[in-house]
């Protein structure tokens, strides 16, 4: 091995200084992943029971309402305007097996099936091996919060339907 020159040793050490601050900063650039409760006082209320399909589809006030929502509550894991930066799924991609089905009854169908598997992530979150991946959002948001964030993401579809 061939030793580092005395006048290399310095800078080196601060450049290996520096990328270990860089990375435990990335560690912690998820920041507080504690959900935020959402303002939904100008939806239309949804009632006690939850809704199998999304109420608030191509609802601009919803869409409003999910774009602050995801920001405040989703976008530190799952990316700026949904799109992923690797550490959690890319939610622009959630319909995109629907996309490519001809069949208006099979899309449709997908797309209730994808509705389902969205509110059933968010509403208990995601835990694998007893590892937190994704915190529960009931409780915390209501059913009308959930859907507005399901509207505002269908409309950063990777394929639109």
């Amino acid at each position: 091995m061939t030793p580092i020159l005395p006048s290399l040793r310095r800078p080196l050490a601060r450049l290996a200084a520096t990328a270990l601050l860089l990375a435990a900063a990335g560690a912690q650039a998820h920041g507080d992943v504690t959900p935020q409760a959402v303002d939904t006082s100008g939806l239309p209320a949804l009632g006690a029971q939850w809704r199998g399909e999304n109420p608030y589809r191509q609802n601009e006030a919803a869409i409003k309402v999910g774009s602050s929502a995801y920001n405040q509550n989703c976008a530190r894991c799952h990316g700026l305007e949904a799109i992923s930066g690797g550490i959690a799924p890319d939610l622009r991609k959630l319909d995109n097996d629907c996309a490519s089905l001809k069949d208006v009854n099979r899309k449709k169908a997908c797309v209730k099936e994808m509705d389902d598997y969205y509110l059933s992530s968010v509403r208990r979150g995601k835990v694998r091996n007893g590892a937190v991946y994704m915190p529960p959002f009931e409780g915390t948001m209501n059913q009308e919060a959930m859907w507005s964030i399901r509207a505002y993401l269908e409309t950063r579809r990777e394929k639109p339907l």
